[in-house]
């Protein structure tokens, strides 16, 4: 009996174009989405473009557009990328659809019910100028702990310590300049510390709906600690939902002014889309979500695991609707043994300008995947092994086969396949032999493992053709019959590694399909064969190589303006997401002693999600402890040997968890939403502990 699937990605900002992230998540929930489609299971796969909240909001207003309009123009860009590298949702909507307006007033009308709705008055800032409450990323000020000047309303980037808004020093709104004052409000929260919720996020995230690692990570957040001070961090806490007018975003029912919060509408949004698409099929939406065994998967990245591992499924099950059955967690999508992806230094791989350049999207679907686990670990793209895996892979082993082969049979034998003899069948006997393996692998997302399996069925298929040598056949005479044989084996061979790879590579095994004549392959199919006298077509080259050229065209980085049009541009771009800080002079930089650093051990700080204490020996003798808010991008044994920067000659400043002594250097965007990630600088190659850089 076939399976209902209901899947999705994560909903992608709708202020900005897709990035290769996006795209990597996509070709990964895209391949399984095939897969099990070529298993004969019934798969709805949605997606939508998150469109509310403040950031959207005031960046249309500096585009001088309404912010619809100006989410219908990032949307109207979605296509080509989708369509480019074979991504093929079935629907894809909006969360300011009319079906994500009534699906999230409803869910929070059932959470009121349920009692899990309160209001309190809280006092926040608010910009007097902009005359609005102010989102926490658009207030900055003084660290209360470190001093640390231009930090952020809810966390410090330099110490890394954790804050109210209304605990910064000197804090200024980072839309117009002017001085917050503080207001009153009222605000919504979702109750995620009433006993019933915990008791069931509790069992729901560790009954083997997650990945091992991001289970046992969320079970942290259940515990009371006892942190280095005597203070304690309390489990969960409630959740704020509510945001105040001026605000884009679906309003609160009965609270005029009031509007949620996006991260609570956003994930509503997948349910949103899969409504609009089974209306417009004429299906009836609660029949569906009703069914017994439909299960309910979300492709998501590593940092937003926090509200589909909690907020998400509290809000499904005491609203009475179903919970996800699974939560796929990937990493992220380094480039070059894990530099930071930067257009202007040449290191970004834009998806667009690959299609542009005339790449194959099948050459970065089939890489990807071959990079790609059931956990949540970051992959990297390294150009020379891109070109070396395809090239090979590819190219050298799997296309290898049909082009050593189809000529002989169009050319002696009429297009027409012959008998296979005893050595040829135990050798497609030992290739269907893998097709449960295989199955079981893309089953489970472990997409390198199914690729290495097939590419190492491959090299048995070319041993086969290397020992029958079926070019030196073709000059024997009375050889005919073995050589038709030979060939037949190795079409056969063809046919079956290219039901292995369908998922991976859809538009080439088409062509395959078309130039073999069969119908549209799926897995049951490798237990079957052409067969005898069957006619296949005439073979014409499958896929290209990559080439060097193509590489460093990729990324190349953009020419420098040469226009006075485009020099002002340039000027008038914020990198980073915020403005270039005031100019200083050679002597005030010459204060800044920035030495090389090689971190000796680094381990995860009790009591902190953010901090890691790294020890580092900066080539003085001694070590130094410093401690650094970079746990959300990196894990503690991949950093043990690296070497790094830090500002040598900072103040020591006692944190509750010990000193720390200097400061690790790391770089990350301003609208950390739309731009995730935070990077640690490293140095290259050759550089030791204690160089001193200016």
């Amino acid at each position: 009996m076939s399976r209902q699937l209901f899947v999705t990605t994560a909903l992608p900002y709708a202020n900005g174009k897709f990035h290769i992230g996006h795209i990597m998540e996509y070709i990964q929930a895209d391949i399984w989405v095939r897969f099990q489609r070529m298993q004969g299971n019934h798969v709805n796969f949605v997606g939508a473009d998150d469109a509310h909240g403040a950031p959207i909001m005031i960046a249309a207003e500096k585009a001088g557009l309404s912010p619809q309009q100006f989410v219908a123009n990032i949307a109207a860009g979605r296509k080509e990328y989708l369509d480019g590298f074979h991504i093929e949702f079935d629907n894809w909507s909006s969360t300011d659809s009319p079906e994500n307006h009534a699906l999230a007033q409803q869910i929070y009308r059932d959470l009121k019910t349920n009692d899990l709705i309160e209001t309190r008055t809280i006092e926040q800032f608010f910009d007097p100028d902009k005359n609005m409450f102010l989102p926490d990323r658009y207030i900055k000020g003084e660290c209360p702990k470190c001093a640390s000047k231009d930090q952020y309303g809810d966390n410090c980037e330099n110490c890394g310590a954790v804050y109210a808004p209304t605990d910064l020093i000197n804090p200024y709104s980072a839309l117009s300049g002017a001085t917050p004052v503080l207001k009153s409000s009222e605000h919504f929260f979702f109750k995620l510390s009433d006993q019933r919720c915990v008791d069931f996020l509790e069992s729901w995230t560790q009954d083997g709906r997650l990945q091992p690692e991001v289970a046992n990570k969320v079970k942290e957040w259940f515990s009371v600690r006892t942190n280095p001070d005597g203070s304690q961090s309390e489990g969960l806490g409630d959740w704020d939902i509510s945001r105040d007018a001026p605000y884009f975003g679906i309003q609160i029912p009965d609270a005029p002014g009031k509007y949620f919060y996006v991260w609570l509408d956003a994930p509503v949004g997948y349910l949103a889309s899969l409504k609009n698409l089974l209306e417009k099929r004429g299906e009836n939406f609660d029949a569906y979500m009703a069914l017994p065994g439909l299960e309910q998967h979300h492709f998501i990245g590593k940092d937003i695991v926090t509200f589909h591992t909690l907020f998400w499924p509290a809000m499904l099950k005491f609203s009475g609707r179903k919970t996800p059955d699974k939560i796929h967690v990937h990493g992220f999508l380094t480039v070059n043994n894990g530099e930071k992806m930067s257009k202007s230094r040449g290191t970004g791989l834009d998806p667009l300008k690959y299609l542009s350049l005339g790449m194959n999207p099948e050459w970065l679907r089939y890489y990807l995947a071959a990079k790609l686990n059931a956990k949540n670990e970051d992959i990297d793209f390294n150009a020379d092994d891109f070109m070396a895996r395809v090239n090979s892979d590819l190219i050298g082993k799997y296309i290898n086969i049909a082009s050593r082969a189809a000529g002989f049979i169009a050319k002696r034998f009429a297009g027409k396949l012959g008998e296979v003899s005893a050595d040829g069948s135990s050798l497609l006997a030992a290739l269907r032999d893998q097709k449960d393996n295989i199955e079981q692998l893309y089953e489970s997302r472990e997409l390198a493992k199914a690729l290495r399996e097939t590419m190492l069925l491959t090299d048995r298929v070319n041993a086969y053709v290397d020992q029958n040598k079926p070019w030196e056949l073709a000059k024997q005479p009375g050889m005919d019959a073995r050589l038709q044989d030979v060939c037949t084996v190795c079409i056969e061979a063809f046919r079956i590694l290219s039901i292995y790879l369908k998922p991976v590579l859809p538009a080439l095994v088409l062509q395959v399909e078309h130039f073999i004549k069969t119908r549209p392959l799926s897995f049951s199919d490798v237990a079957s064969s052409l067969g005898k006298d069957h006619l296949i077509g005439d073979y014409k080259h499958l896929m290209q190589r990559v080439t060097p050229e193509q590489l460093e065209a990729l990324f190349e980085p953009p020419a420098q303006a040469e226009s006075a049009l485009e020099a002002i541009d340039s000027i008038a771009t914020v990198p980073g997401g915020e403005e270039i800080a005031p100019t200083i002079t050679i002597d005030d930089f010459a204060k800044i002693d920035l030495r090389i650093a090689k971190i000796v051990n680094c381990e995860a700080v009790e009591g902190s999600v953010k901090l890691l204490r790294l020890t580092l020996d900066v080539g003085e003798g001694r070590m130094r402890n410093v401690f650094s808010g970079i746990a959300s991008a990196y894990k503690p044994e991949d950093l043990i040997g690296k070497h790094t920067v830090m500002v040598a000659n900072l103040a020591p400043r006692k944190m509750k968890f010990g000193i720390s002594e200097g400061m690790v250097l790391a770089a990350s965007h301003a609208d950390a939403k739309a731009q995730p990630g935070i990077y640690v600088l490293k140095p290259l190659p050759g550089a030791m502990a204690g160089m001193r850089i200016g």
